[in-house]
């Protein structure tokens, strides 16, 4: 089984025509709270998972990590700085406000052993693989 990404696309892609009014309007008009999703890297090797969230000028403090039946939520919030004296901003291309992402663990992750570690502008998760478990019965016939 490999690792997956948990996508609800309810939310990023509307079924009925309705819910897309819905959407439109919701996110559109009067919404001071904004969402991004940030970009994520995957990688496996011999012993582990690598995750590797890309959110630069966050602090270690501002991320919250959940694991709930199989499925590892890494979430957060990027605050854009108040502090405009002097500032004339022309452009801003970063992206604030919060974000999820989601992602069912496959069955050798060992559960009781990620870690997480943020640094230079990367959250990386370390989802270290369990022993697998071989189990042999002989069953008899009646």
């Amino acid at each position: 089984m490999k690792l997956t990404r948990y996508n609800n696309l309810e939310s990023q892609y509307p079924t009925t025509f309705s819910s897309m009014l819905d959407k439109f309007f919701n996110d559109s008009i009067g919404q001071n709270v904004r969402q991004f999703t940030p970009a994520v890297d995957i990688s496996e090797d011999q012993d582990k998972y690598d995750i590797q969230v890309s959110v630069p000028g966050m602090k270690k403090e501002d991320f919250k990590l959940e694991l709930l039946d199989g499925k590892l939520t890494i979430s957060g919030e990027r605050k854009m700085e108040e502090k405009k004296e002097g500032k004339n901003f022309h452009s801003v291309e970063t992206h604030y406000g919060s974000f999820s992402r989601s992602f069912y663990l496959p069955e050798d992750v060992d559960q009781q052993n990620i870690s997480a570690k943020y640094e230079d502008g990367l959250l990386k998760v370390a989802l270290q693989k369990s022993e697998k478990n071989i189990s042999k019965a002989t069953i008899e016939v009646k």
